[in-house]
Parts: C-alpha cells; structure tokens; sequence
C-alpha cells in the first residue's frame, strides 16, 4: 500500500472511530487495530492523536470542497446557484459536526486549532465564491465593482454565521421558506440583483398575505 493510501486509510478508520466512539474516548491503539496496522506505523504518520484528529476535519473539508465544486458546475443561473452553494456549504458542515455528539463537542471546544487546519479551505472556497461573481457579472445578474474583494467578505460572512447557525440561532422562529427569503433579500442585494429582489419582494407579500 502507498503512503498516500495507507495515511488515507488511517484517517478513515479514526473517522468512524471518532463518530462511534467519541474522540475522547477513541486511543491511539483502537485505531491501529481497527485499521490493522501497527502502532509504529499510526505513528510514523501522526505523533499524536490531536494531530489526527485535524487530519479528519481536513479531510472532511476536502470532501465539503468537492460538493461547493459541483454546485458550482450546475447549469444554472448564477444567482440560483450562489444561494445554494452557501446553504450547500452551511448544512454540510453543521451535518459533519453533528454526526456525533463529542466530535460536535470537539469542533466547539477546538474551533481555534480547527482554524490551523482549514485554511485551504477558505482559499478554495473564496475561489469558488469569485468565479461565480464573474460569471454572474458577465451575464449581467450581478453588478459589483470589485468581485475578489466581494468573494473575500462574502467567504468570512458565511464563515462568520457558521457557529449560530450549526446551534440552530439563527431564524429558529420562522420556517425555510421565510429564513430563505431573508438570506437572499441580503445576498442579492449586496451583489445589486435589483429583478431576484423584486421578485424576492413579491414572493415575500405572498407569503404574508397567506397567513
């Protein structure tokens, strides 16, 4: 087996580990066995456990990475598609954190160490963010004056909600339907989508007059 696929290994297994068991609970010696390696090979790759533990959530990146990809890469329009990149990117995260209860425990405890790993992330996604400005400017939905600095607040906006929304603050009175209509009145309206926000609008009074 090569390096590459025996450190993918090892990380897979800790991953399951670590949502059945717990990371507290999951030892360095649980891991090489389920992954039927021996302990100085677990740690030829990882002197320790807090340092595997990164490598799951790095890992889990890379897969949320590939998801955002694929929304991107949806033939759709752009405005659509930006809305669901960032509910994409929101439950897929908060769906990893609460697979279990201690590694929910961990991302909250750890959020600080979790950021020394995640910051490939945050450049692949603001990449993400910016080619879909670009295609939304050139089709004449989106009309920004500076699209890497619009795709740098739009990253750390979303990152910046991420914690509240995990816990389930934000919007935990109203239903999809109303939160949504909130969450696009703000993009679009930062991104100057002066027709999704009429129509946005209109949708909105319907909404109300229903009640």
């Amino acid at each position: 087996m090569t390096v590459s696929k025996t450190r993918t290994k090892l990380v897979d297994v800790a991953r399951q580990l670590f949502a059945k068991m717990g990371v507290e609970n999951t030892t360095m010696n649980d891991i090489a066995l389920a992954s039927h390696k021996g302990r100085r090979t677990l740690y030829t790759y990882f002197k320790n456990k807090e340092v595997l533990y990164l490598a799951v959530v790095e890992s889990e990146l890379d897969i949320l990475s590939d998801v955002m990809k694929k929304v991107a890469e949806k033939d759709i329009s752009p405005d659509r598609k930006i809305i669901e990149m960032i509910y994409t990117r929101l439950d897929a995260v908060k769906e990893v954190v609460y697979r279990n209860g201690t590694l929910r425990a961990n991302f909250f405890r750890d959020i600080w160490q979790v950021e020394k790993v995640r910051k490939r992330f945050d450049v692949k996604e603001t990449m993400l963010f910016r080619d879909l400005l670009k295609e939304g400017v050139e089709k004449g939905i989106f009309h920004v004056d500076d699209i890497d600095m619009t795709a740098e607040l739009m990253h750390y906006c979303v990152k910046g909600i991420e914690v509240p929304y995990i816990r389930g603050h934000i919007g935990a009175n109203l239903s999809d339907e109303v939160r949504g209509l909130y969450v696009e009145r703000i993009v679009f309206g930062a991104l100057g989508c002066t027709q999704q926000l009429q129509e946005n609008t209109n949708q909105n009074d319907k909404l109300t007059s229903n009640q």
